[in-house]
């Protein structure tokens, strides 16, 4: 017998045009300029008192592969006695390049996990490679290339500049969705899904490219009609389909959102996707005279205790059973007549009632939402009576008002007498029982259609034979690989359907649930908020479905989910025609920009892409600032879920430069004090320098129990970084003989060192290394060994837990900031009893007596006052 198989492609996430020289070039990024004449510290032994350009180049370069290895020889033991956190970012499309997006994301990511596995975790930080989809297979046919050896080129070339800035991912975790060993899996899931009658194929009107030759989702047509990619106006054409019953779903995963923590206005983003969830589907099968058609019609309930009441299912006039290969099509089409209510021949078996009841095509262009099936209920809709009279219905009577208000059923078989509510319960779940619906969803939600008709995908492992139909390929026969094709055209049908070696066939535990239930959920899952309805959603279904096959024993798959905003540049355009203009094509002035001919020119910040000549090459500005400059402008210039506006030259990239030389310049001082001869002796100390000393205890505990927070709580690495910016500055007042007698300071540059390291790990490393060989230490914590990523988080004295706290105010005169004022902690929250601390300190009598202040605002999430004053 002959068969065909179909495929299941995922959608990828973005296309990029790949650079195939990108990965030479990466590799030689952290050489940078001409080698430094000067020493290092780690390599020679001699401090570089100065922390200059070439010393941090030289700083990278050294302890770039040693980062790196450290982390592989730390790898995670599958069964390990420590807790564990698994760190997730989403999977970039293997385009050939990175972009800022992919640096930003990465940096979050590898931040968090250099945190968590010094806070004692087992850590799980896995890479991938969203690798199937349209964009490789369209970006192979314009250069008359194999998809496969483009893809798997670009990923080695990604993977080496991942390697370049420093990223620690576990490797050996590594996925790329393109390769069997992985599809087979995701064939597997498919096999599991169609057994349990959610893997379905039905004809459906679908968005079609006609340049790509492709079926599009909705959310691929923009506003104007036409394709993401190609610009062609796009068609509605009628396929047969394959689709995942999301819907079935629905209500599990709406109320599951109830159990997750907020994330960032995700939920509601999901809740909103999916809907009320009050109806559900029922399934009718179809007959004509009282013989079964073979046809089955799923139709929408909006009130499904009402079932027992139905008086007829009504379709659109779009409806496939009217424009398909349907049995019924020539029935419906003779009685269909424009802008009626037409009444056919056709009727509908209730498996309730075991009455069949009419198909009616409805006047109406479109019902509510997506549905295009629903079920007439005169009892509870107006419409529903109005159409049933009109059309000379007859109806069963199924709900009773009573006096008090309250609503049972009727002529309802062994459901009268319920209540509504008792009633929707009852009934759905006699549905689910017999496999006919039953599952409460919303009108607004669709099952997900998985089909492309391309040939870069996963081939869907079923196979269609004209004897017994649709037959899934046995799990022991998986998997299904993808044929080598002849050269790809982009036109027409499929190229599989020529490999008839492949077409013509024989009718015939992804992972081990021990590791699976040890790793779920993901503790943090990051990626950009664009994914965060369908991707997520999608995610959420299969690791709920997972669950209801007993493969895993978690039901969602996220603990935490963070979303990051986008990096924007700056951008050109030409005002009023809004032409994006490059650089070079602009005059900068001090009037504002304008055009070389004088034109004027609109400065905006937009989303990165080549087209606006705003884009940033990754290498090129690692190569200029450095990696650890890098990653902490990304890191300090906005929370994560905001949109970075890259702007070298506003404070925040200064800040960073000026944070790591102060940082550096703090061990130096340490060292030079140490060498001073004298034999540290706290009991030396003087009462002022013991105050001194008390504060500098106060504030690193203070920053430790900060920082902490801002890593595990909201992810405020901004946050974070100020407060520890705070520190610095505590530490760089210190006198010379606190420098040389107190333990204090030690253990506080120690703690500054060990928090700066998941954020800028090549610094913190040469600092520690640094900062342990220092003459006569006094603190245990310098003489444990190790690298400074190797050393346990700081942990808050319990003595500053019982002791009064106090907390370092920020105090900011019109954005602008002049100075620290230490107020009691118990008080920090008071803007009344903060601003009158404020105006009695020593900066308040200095820049604020004589001011007239219109408002001060006493940030809610960081110790900082801000007082707008009249100029």
């Amino acid at each position: 017998m002959q068969a065909s198989l179909r495929r299941l492609t995922p959608v990828p996430l973005c296309a990029v045009q790949p650079c195939r020289s990108r990965a030479a070039l990466w590799s030689s990024a952290l050489r940078f300029l001409s080698p430094s004449i000067r020493t290092l510290f780690s390599e020679t032994g001699v401090w570089e008192n100065d922390y200059r350009p070439e010393t941090r180049r030289k700083v990278e370069e050294w302890w770039h592969s040693r980062i790196m290895e450290q982390w592989r020889k730390d790898a995670l033991n599958a069964y390990s006695v420590k807790k564990k956190f698994y760190v997730l970012s989403m999977f970039p499309y293997p385009s050939g390049r990175l972009h800022m997006g992919h640096v930003r994301v990465y940096t979050i990511s590898d931040t968090i996990a250099h945190f968590q596995r010094m806070r004692g975790h087992q850590v799980l930080n896995p890479m991938g490679w969203d690798a199937f989809g349209l964009p490789a297979e369209n970006a192979a046919i314009e250069r008359g290339l194999d998809p496969e050896e483009w893809t798997k080129s670009n990923i080695e070339s990604m993977r080496e500049q991942l390697d370049s800035l420093g990223l620690c991912f576990n490797w050996d975790r590594e996925i790329t969705t393109c390769l069997p060993d992985y599809y087979k899996w995701t064939q597997y899931l498919f096999i599991k899904l169609f057994e349990a009658g959610l893997a379905y194929q039905k004809e459906a009107v679908v968005n079609w490219d006609p340049v790509d030759q492709t079926v599009l989702a909705d959310e691929q047509v923009d506003e104007s009609g036409r394709s993401w990619r190609s610009g062609a106006l796009v068609e509605q054409k009628l396929l047969t389909q394959w689709f995942i019953k999301t819907t079935n779903y629905a209500k599990p995963l709406l109320d599951a959102l109830a159990d997750l923590p907020e994330w960032y206005g995700v939920k509601a983003m999901q809740a909103n996707w999916i809907g009320e969830c009050t109806g559900c589907y029922f399934d009718f099968k179809l007959k004509v005279n009282g013989k079964e058609t073979g046809e089955t019609l799923s139709a929408y309930c909006s009130a499904p205790e009402m079932v027992y009441g139905a008086a007829y299912l009504a379709i659109l006039p779009s409806h496939r059973l009217l424009h398909g290969s349907s049995s019924v099509r020539s029935l419906l089409q003779q009685a269909f007549q424009p802008g009626r209510d037409c009444l056919t021949e056709v009727t509908a078996l209730n498996r309730f009632t075991g009455q069949e009841v009419p198909v009616v095509i409805s006047h109406k262009e479109a019902f509510d939402d997506y549905l295009d099936a629903v079920i007439g209920l005169p009892d509870v809709s107006e419409e529903d009576l109005s159409v049933a009279r009109a059309l000379y219905l007859n109806w069963t009577t199924v709900l009773k008002t009573h006096k008090d208000g309250t609503q049972t059923l009727i002529n309802s078989q062994k459901f009268s007498d319920f209540t509504r509510e008792q009633a929707l319960q009852s009934i759905t779940q006699k549905a689910r029982e017999q496999g006919v619906g039953g599952h409460l969803t919303s009108s607004k939600l669709r099952d997900w259609l998985i089909s492309r008709q391309r040939y870069w995908g996963t081939p869907i492992p079923v196979v269609h034979c004209d004897s017994c139909g649709a037959v899934a390929v046995p799990e022991e026969e998986l998997p299904v690989t993808l044929p080598k094709t002849p050269p790809l055209t982009g036109k027409g049908a499929s190229p599989l359907g020529a490999v008839h070696d492949w077409v013509n066939c024989k009718c015939p535990r992804p992972f081990e649930p021990q590791l699976a239930d040890h790793w779920l959920p993901v503790d943090i899952y990051i990626g950009g908020k664009e994914h965060a309805v369908m991707h997520l959603y999608y995610a959420r279904f299969l690791c709920h479905f997972c669950r209801d096959q007993g493969l895993v024993t978690h039901r969602e798959p996220f603990s935490k989910l963070l979303v990051q905003g986008l990096i924007k540049g700056q951008t050109f355009k030409l005002a009023g025609s809004g032409q994006y203009l490059k650089k070079e094509e602009i005059e900068f002035t001090g009037n504002g920009p304008v055009t070389l001919s004088g034109g004027r020119v609109e400065v905006t910040f937009e989303k990165m892409s080549k087209s606006k000549h705003n884009g940033l090459d990754p290498q090129e500005v690692v190569q200029q600032y450095g990696l650890d400059t890098v990653r902490l402008y990304i890191l300090y210039a906005a929370p994560p879920e905001q949109d970075i506006l890259w702007n070298v030259k506003n404070d925040t990239l200064p800040g960073v430069l000026r944070w790591q030389t102060r940082l550096w310049q703090l061990v130096t001082k340490l060292r030079g004090a140490r060498q001073l001869g004298e034999v540290p002796n706290g009991s030396l100390l003087k009462k002022k320098e013991l105050e001194e000393v008390k504060k500098i205890w106060g504030n690193k505990n203070y920053a430790v129990q900060e920082v902490t927070a801002y890593f595990t709580k909201d992810f405020l690495f901004n946050a974070a970084l100020s407060r520890l910016m705070g520190l610095t500055n505590t530490l760089s007042s210190a006198t010379v003989r606190v420098l040389q007698h107190s333990v204090e300071f030690e253990e506080a540059l120690a703690a500054l060192v060990i928090m700066t390291a998941p954020m800028a790990p090549h610094l913190a490393s040469e600092l520690w290394a640094g900062l342990c060989t220092v003459t006569n230490p006094q603190s245990p914590l310098l003489l444990r060994g190790g690298d400074v990523l190797q050393q346990p988080w700081p942990n808050v004295d319990p003595e500053y837990l019982k002791a009064p706290e106090f907390v370092e105010l920020s105090v900011l005169i019109n954005n602008k900031r002049c100075g620290t004022v230490t107020i009691p902690l118990q008080v920090s929250k008071d803007p009344a009893r903060v601003q009158q601390l404020v105006m009695e300190s020593p900066i308040g009598q200095k820049y604020l007596s004589e001011r007239d202040i219109k408002k001060a605002i006493l940030s809610t999430r960081t110790p900082l006052i801000n007082f707008l004053v009249n100029e």
